[in-house]
């Protein structure tokens, strides 16, 4: 039996009919409840009330590719976001993301503390990162843009620093790109509760697999995966513990049925 989504906006209500709970999106990957947290159809009402509301519109950091590259990059792995966003808003400021800075003076002016919400916090890894930052300033000279938005990220995935996750979201950035995905501990949780993930797989053993199955699920409840990309990121950060305990009901040693998990909204 099909279920309905309701947003109300401006004055307005406005509903969207979704398939029923027991009806699949996907192989084996039931649509779910649509209030019900992290189902296939919790994601497509999210995704439709975040475009009626224009959220999530402009993913970009930077203002070009050489600035994209450096944001990106500077809050990679291991770093929060608001000190990676913090640490490049200073290089950038400070007119440092041209290939003439050298990786000794990247690292002093990371090494600097950041006044961030009241307090000083200093940046993981300043020197690891300036290398980084300093080889890719150079080689992005000469390298070109190309069409392709995987093509782009493939040249990418060779300057230093940079793997599949970190040129993906340059790349989803830079273009709005939906032909990529940014496959990060929250995207994995997300899938793996909604069922569009195996359990087994690993983002730094199987990124394209994992790539192509968030694509599909994307295509398969009509979204834009950049948009979808963007919105599972930003919520499952925020359910925090939430989120974890709901892939370690996956994520089990015991064999369980591939059925979503349904959490009830509060």
């Amino acid at each position: 039996m099909p279920q309905t989504i309701h947003h109300y906006a401006d004055g307005q209500f406005l509903s969207r009919e979704l398939p029923g709970p027991d009806a699949e999106a996907l192989p084996d990957v039931p649509w779910g409840r649509v209030d019900a947290l992290m189902t296939p159809a919790y994601w497509l009402g999210q995704c439709w009330q975040a475009e009626l509301l224009g959220l999530y519109g402009d993913f970009r950091l930077g203002s070009n590719l050489r600035e994209e590259v450096a944001a990106c990059l500077l809050g990679g792995w291991g770093m929060p976001a608001e000190l990676g966003l913090t640490a490049f808003a200073r290089l950038r400021d400070r007119g440092m993301l041209t290939s003439a800075s050298s990786a000794t003076a990247l690292e002093h002016a990371l090494s600097e503390p950041f006044r961030i919400e009241g307090r000083d916090r200093r940046y993981r890894f300043p020197r690891q990162r300036s290398r980084h930052l300093a080889c890719c300033l150079v080689a992005l000279d000469d390298l070109g843009e190309p069409e392709d938005d995987r093509d782009l990220r493939d040249a990418l995935r060779m300057l230093p620093g940079l793997g599949w996750k970190t040129s993906s979201w340059v790349v989803r950035n830079h273009r709005a790109s939906g032909a990529v995905a940014i496959i990060d501990v929250h995207l994995v949780r997300a899938g793996r509760v909604a069922g569009f993930f195996e359990p087994c797989w690993d983002q730094a053993r199987d990124y394209a697999t994992m790539e192509e199955a968030f694509l599909r699920f994307a295509d398969a409840i009509g979204v834009r995966a950049s948009l979808l990309d963007a919105l599972m990121w930003d919520q499952m950060r925020r359910f925090g513990d939430l989120a974890i305990q709901a892939e370690r009901r996956i994520v089990s040693p015991i064999p369980r049925p591939r059925r979503t998990r349904q959490l009830e909204l509060i």
